[in-house]
């Protein structure tokens, strides 16, 4: 056999192809200001969407009435304009929820302050320990 073999690169390059191009300086340049574009704008997305109808609270106490009872205390802070709901729960001494009650906050009055103050009475199936703000929500809803 006289045949001369075909060297390995041109048999590697015959079975998947030839080298492949380098990406062109304007073509990098371009990729990389599309990327920084795209993160941009999604940075400000984030940003504008999470203060956008946004709503928090803070526990600021309880009291147990009695077996069938317990008040909690809490404040809501949103845009004044918007309403929101929260789910309020008290727990016995096994952190099993024993009442629950989702509160409506309506809009608040012209002039008042994005933090307002609530009370609520939940009604419980047995004694509660204590009681909290699971969680708060803007209604969508609510006009």
């Amino acid at each position: 056999m006289t045949a001369t073999e075909p060297s390995a690169e041109t048999s590697l390059a015959n079975r998947y192809g030839g080298q492949k191009r380098a990406l062109s300086r304007r073509g990098t340049l371009l990729l990389i200001g599309a990327a920084l574009a795209v993160a941009v704008g999604l940075l400000a997305w984030f940003g504008i969407s999470s203060s956008i109808n946004s709503v928090s609270f803070k526990d600021t106490g309880y009291k147990v009435v009695d077996p069938t009872a317990t008040d909690v205390e809490f404040q809501v802070t949103k845009d004044a304009g918007s309403t929101a709901k929260c789910a309020v729960k008290a727990m016995d001494e096994a952190f099993a929820v024993v009442g629950w009650k989702v509160v409506t906050i309506g809009p608040d009055a012209p002039g008042a302050g994005p933090t307002t103050n609530h009370q609520v009475r939940l009604r419980t199936e047995s004694l509660a320990v204590s009681g909290m703000v699971d969680r708060c929500w803007i209604d969508a809803g609510a006009s």
